[in-house]
């Protein structure tokens, strides 16, 4: 089924929060554990981390033997492509998806996020295990709280100046552009939380990690390049590598119902109804890094990346089952609902808020 919650939807199945996550969760544990999905694909991981040292290696030298030359430029569009499939590798490793030990688990994906892309590893867990927590949850969800967009009427109500408040009504026709500087903030806030006074475990691994990614990557351009194609060569990288990592993760909540702190909702549909899953084919499901199947994900976090594929079936058909909405679409029709969602925001629109969903937990 695909279908997007509106204020027409049916209201959920009768039964406490609390029984529903224990009866209706377990049950679909159960049984995506009896169908193997949850165990461990270690060839996979590891042809995987093996595939990833090898394609930087060959990165490195393509880049050395070609020169000061304005053909780097398609090297710079490369090298975002393979930062965003490396950065989604990290992502897997965080959520313990590779190995059984958490402490290997930590340690790959510190040594891919840190030393291979350039992120802070500690940074990005901290805001991203908020998100799974409370995905789409007003003043708790990090991912719906940025200085930029309102993704409320109340956070859009806040932009009183002339200048606010014209781009709050056209602000999903911006989103994509402001993706182009996605790479930069990512940047600055891993940055911003290694140096400052914020707790983070293993902050000296990060320092030492992030600065011999960032100073020998810097080094390494400039050496290559004259001082106008590196700064060519690195916006375009920035640029693309933003702008893939935030198409990525768009579609996957934005425009989803988002709801008031105070409202208990279980597991289960909190995880679902707050997320949308991309139709696609295989070559999407790589280049997505597995993020299309983010209801999966979402209730799963730990399942192996190969897994969610064959997870999604089981899963929509158990939602169709418990009457809980399970929304999917296509790639370009997810980022167009995105666009419309954020200019009604914009607009100052309630009725995307006023649903069955958020009446019933009240």
């Amino acid at each position: 089924m695909s279908a997007t919650l509106t204020a027409d939807s049916p209201r959920p199945p009768d039964g406490s929060p609390r029984q529903r996550q224990v009866t209706d969760f377990a049950e679909i544990s159960s049984q995506i554990q009896a169908a193997g999905l949850m165990r461990r694909r270690y060839g996979y991981y590891w042809a995987k981390l093996v595939g990833m040292v090898a394609v930087f290696a060959a990165f490195v030298a393509a880049f050395l033997w070609i020169g000061d030359s304005w053909w780097q430029m398609p090297m710079a569009a490369l090298l975002a492509v393979v930062l965003t499939q490396t950065a989604f590798l990290g992502h897997d490793a965080a959520h313990r998806q590779m190995f059984r030990s958490g402490r290997w688990n930590e340690w790959v994906s510190l040594i891919v996020a840190n030393l291979f892309v350039g992120l802070s590893y500690g940074w990005w867990q901290n805001k991203h295990t908020r998100h799974h927590g409370n995905p789409n949850k007003e003043t708790v969800d990090p991912d719906i709280d940025l200085p930029v967009l309102a993704f409320t009427p109340d956070q859009a109500a806040a932009r009183t100046s002339r200048l606010g408040r014209w781009f709050a009504t056209r602000q999903g026709w911006f989103f994509f552009p402001l993706l182009l500087l996605e790479g930069l903030d990512l940047h600055f806030q891993g940055l911003k939380r290694v140096f400052g006074r914020e707790r983070i475990a293993r902050r000296w691994a990060e320092i030492t990690f992030l600065s011999v990614r960032l100073i020998g990557y810097f080094a390494l351009v400039l050496l290559v390049l004259s001082p106008g194609k590196a700064a060519v060569f690195l916006a375009i990288q920035m640029g693309l590598f933003g702008l893939y990592m935030g198409g990525s993760f768009a579609p996957n909540h934005k425009g989803m119902p988002i709801v008031p702190k105070d409202v208990k909702i279980d597991f289960l549909r909190r995880q679902v109804l707050m997320s949308r899953n991309v139709t696609t084919g295989r070559f999407m499901d790589t280049a997505l890094g597995g993020l299309n199947y983010q209801i999966e994900h979402h209730l799963f976090p730990s399942m192996p990346r190969p897994h969610l594929r064959l997870a999604q079936p089981i899963i929509e058909r158990f939602c169709a089952e418990k009457g809980v909405l399970y929304t999917q679409t296509g790639l370009f029709a997810s980022y167009g609902i995105v666009i419309r969602y954020l200019n009604r925001v914009g607009l100052g629109d309630r009725d995307n808020f006023t649903c069955p969903l958020v009446r019933s937990y009240r």
